[in-house]
């Protein structure tokens, strides 16, 4: 790798320019090429970012070369051939979630680039939220002892389909869309599961998918846990996009609850944190969590790429994720629980 890492981003749609940002603020990181099949786009976030270097074709990316990774912020259908791409051409590579169309894909794609000795890691940023962090962290010190339920919730009735219009024509969507979030969250502070049972509805007549489900996961560590998800939700106030957590534990519980307030309480006592996220420069609400979440993750990968191990939220870890949506849908189809890892 050479001193400055740099990065050729594939995709400048909707969310890319969160990473484009994110890669700006990052120390020793350079996008030096970008690449989308949409000259407006393709001009617009070259002129943006200073971007000379502008691909509409990736092959033709890949072929110039001139960089240390690919980022990859397409959507999911085109992700199996970016990443061979990537491997072929050996770089490291980030790619955005959903990782890929099936398991199977996944799996190709994971053992395509562990064949080249470079580093896979899934753009799953939820779990990096510095909220949601602070949770992970407060478990993991033993805060209210060892957890033995837990619930991660997303509740909202805000528009995502404005921004992403494509979302409303998927037969699938909210597990695929934020689910794998939440459930990656789920896995982030419980672990593995052994099995999950779900159902799911759609509530909005004008999308095709689903737009509420409702996830419990028994954890091989032994803890049950909750996950639910609605973008059918009428409240105020409107929480998105906050992912509300709440867990017991032997000696206590914890509460991440609306308006990003950690509460902890043990021993008859109760502790309230503020842990909002900060509101970078080039970031807006309420998205401001989401945002700083993505230069969390951009930085993690440079961190790991300097030293020489596998990010937290690698393209082997995501597999876990990625079972856990399958079976959530095969789930809901046939009426009873599966075991992921059967997949």
């Amino acid at each position: 790798m050479t001193q400055t890492l740099k990065i050729a981003l594939i995709g400048a749609g909707f969310f890319a320019r969160n990473q484009l940002f994110a890669w700006a603020g990052i120390e020793g990181a350079e996008v030096v090429a970008i690449c989308d099949r949409d000259p407006a786009r393709l001009a617009a976030a070259g002129d943006e970012f200073g971007i000379a270097r502008r691909y509409r074709n990736a092959a033709e990316l890949f072929a110039d070369g001139g960089f240390d990774v690919a980022d990859i912020a397409t959507t999911v259908g085109s992700h199996r051939a970016l990443v061979e791409m990537a491997a072929t051409a050996g770089v490291h590579v980030i790619c955005q979630k959903p990782f890929a169309p099936t398991l199977e894909d996944a799996k190709a794609m994971v053992a395509a680039v562990a064949e080249t000795g470079k580093i896979l890691m899934i753009h799953e940023n939820f779990r990096w939220q510095s909220a949601v962090r602070q949770v992970i962290d407060a478990l993991r010190a033993g805060e209210i002892g060892e957890p033995f339920f837990g619930r991660v919730s997303f509740r909202s009735g805000f528009d995502v389909f404005s921004g992403q219009p494509y979302l409303a024509e998927g037969e699938r969507f909210i597990i695929e869309d934020l689910g794998i979030h939440i459930l990656d969250i789920a896995r982030a502070l419980f672990g593995d599961v052994a099995r999950i049972a779900a159902t799911t509805r759609r509530v909005n007549p004008k999308i095709k998918g689903e737009d509420v489900a409702t996830m419990q996961l028994l954890h091989k560590s032994g803890v049950t846990s909750v996950v639910d998800c609605s973008y059918a939700t009428k409240r105020l106030p409107e929480t998105f996009p906050e992912s509300l957590i709440e867990i017991d534990g032997t000696e206590g519980s914890l509460r991440l609850d609306a308006g990003y307030k950690l509460v902890i309480q043990r021993d008859g006592g109760s502790q309230t944190r503020d842990v909002s996220p900060p509101l970078l420069p080039w970031a807006e609400q309420p998205w401001h969590n989401i945002q700083e979440s993505v230069q969390i993750i951009q930085q993690h990968f440079v961190d790991c790429l300097r030293e020489g191990r596998q990010p937290e939220t690698s393209g082997t870890d995501n597999l876990e994720t990625f079972a856990l949506v399958e079976a959530a849908y095969l789930s809901a189809a046939e009426g009873r629980s599966v075991d992921p890892g059967a997949l």
